[in-house]
């Protein structure tokens, strides 16, 4: 078994990350667009610092980003010249709802994104489309409370609705949420939470994680009955735990770890929570808020495929949080792999065992939709930067991807890279190569 025919291979990009023109074409106001460069961008991103509107006193990288929004042609022209299959970019919610609850969606958003994928189908290449990437309308969010309210399910239907009627032949591959796993973690970024006084923290959270699950199936089956020829996936931050040491504890400790990021996928792929999350929401006296026919949407709609990032692998030591940054995620440190300079270890066979774990648990096609190598590029007098070491970067972890596929049979659809072209990096705001 090797890579099959029509494997997917090219880049992968995010609206709030390169379109910039936030003003420009209807669009409104995003949580993305407040998330500020500085010391004070994370603070924002895990809502212990409130922001609800652009100010002067910061810079918003967001706001202009690349201006991929005036300059698409000639990028999509650089990667048909790269030799794309295919692209991987998502929807600025409020480029197509401005507000998010707007009775009817803005046609030059839509006109925009078609624009997008007919330039794209010119030089031969495949959208893979993110739904929402870290992304939803500030209205949403000031007014309802972001995903915490139920509300939000029904303006995301309606988004999707309104996207798979509108791209239907246009586009095959699309994800429901990008690394849903997250949203525990980076509560305004990823859920658009911001938080109240004296509020209840944990039910505020899992409340908004129930709604993005149920609203995740609703998209797949919404997708299906329209589209019956798509494919539509979930979307994890993957990169497994590792042990400290063998000490039976260390195991237990990377065990219950990984879970707490497997429980997105469990159940969309399986459509149930699965007995370790019942049993932790008993323990922390959590009601799931089921109301109507979430049972049924969950189990009847499952996802096509498991598309994952990966970037490193993390390590667990009983009874210690990690004391280096992973991709939003802490990991101590592994004395066995080399780090780069943002701390995330360089482990191209942890891809490789990640990939076996999750395949080996879902049993379902994969897509590798985010891979990529964080550095200190010094460009030499020329403005030439001498960047062998992310060749060497990208070629371990597609020869261990190679393997996964050849020696251990996973079926694997594609390979996209992070990033093919310049992108404002979602942790610290700064451009990235």
């Amino acid at each position: 078994m090797t890579f099959k025919n029509g494997f997917l291979w090219g880049g992968a990009t995010a609206a709030n990350q390169w379109e910039g023109a936030y003003k420009e074409g209807g669009r409104g106001l995003a949580n993305a667009d407040v998330l500020p460069h500085g010391r004070d961008r994370m603070q924002v991103i895990v809502g212990d610092m409130v922001m609800l509107e652009p100010d002067e006193d910061h810079y918003y990288p967001t706001l202009e980003s690349i201006d991929f929004y005036h300059r698409y042609k000639e990028d999509i022209a650089l990667f048909g010249e790269m030799g794309f299959k295919t692209l991987r970019l998502s929807i600025a919610w409020s480029r197509i709802f401005p507000n998010g609850d707007d009775a009817a969606p803005n046609e030059e958003g839509l006109k925009f994104y078609e624009d997008i994928f007919k330039e794209c189908h010119k030089y031969g290449i495949e959208p893979l489309v993110t739904l929402t990437h870290y992304d939803i309308p500030m209205h949403l969010v000031t007014t309802y409370g972001g995903w915490r309210s139920r509300t939000v399910i029904d303006c995301y239907k309606r988004l999707v609705t309104v996207l798979f009627e509108r791209y239907k032949g246009l586009v095959k591959y699309w994800l429901t949420f990008n690394e849903i796993n997250i949203m525990t973690k980076a509560y305004f970024m990823a859920a658009g939470i911001i938080f109240e006084e004296g509020e209840d923290r944990y039910t505020s959270i899992y409340n908004a994680v129930h709604h993005v699950l149920v609203a995740s199936a609703w998209a797949v089956k919404i997708c299906h009955e329209i589209d019956p020829d798509a494919q539509i996936g979930c979307m994890l931050n993957a990169g497994i735990y590792y042990p400290m040491t063998c000490n039976p504890k260390d195991v237990l400790a990377a065990q219950e770890e990984n879970r707490t990021h497997y429980m997105f996928s469990d159940v969309q792929v399986r459509g149930y929570y699965p007995a370790y999350v019942r049993k932790e929401f008993e323990r922390n006296k959590y009601t799931v808020p089921f109301m109507e026919d979430d049972v049924l949407i969950l189990q009847e709609n499952l996802v096509d495929f498991v598309s994952f990032s990966y970037y490193s692998t993390r390590v667990v030591e009983d009874g210690h949080k990690g004391k280096y940054d992973s991709n939003l995620l802490k990991s101590a440190k592994n004395p066995y792999v080399k780090m780069e300079p943002w701390g995330r270890h360089l482990d191209p066979l942890g891809l490789r065992i990640t990939m076996n774990e999750i395949y080996d648990r879902y049993q379902k096609p994969l897509f590798l939709v985010e891979n990529g190598l964080g550095a200190i590029d010094e460009p030499d007098e020329n403005g030439y930067v001498e960047d062998d070491y992310r060749i060497d970067f990208l070629r371990d972890h597609i020869r261990e991807m190679k393997n996964a596929v050849e020696l251990d049979g996973i079926d694997l659809m594609g390979y996209t890279t992070w990033g093919p072209i310049d992108l404002v990096i979602a942790t610290n705001g700064e451009d990235l190569d």
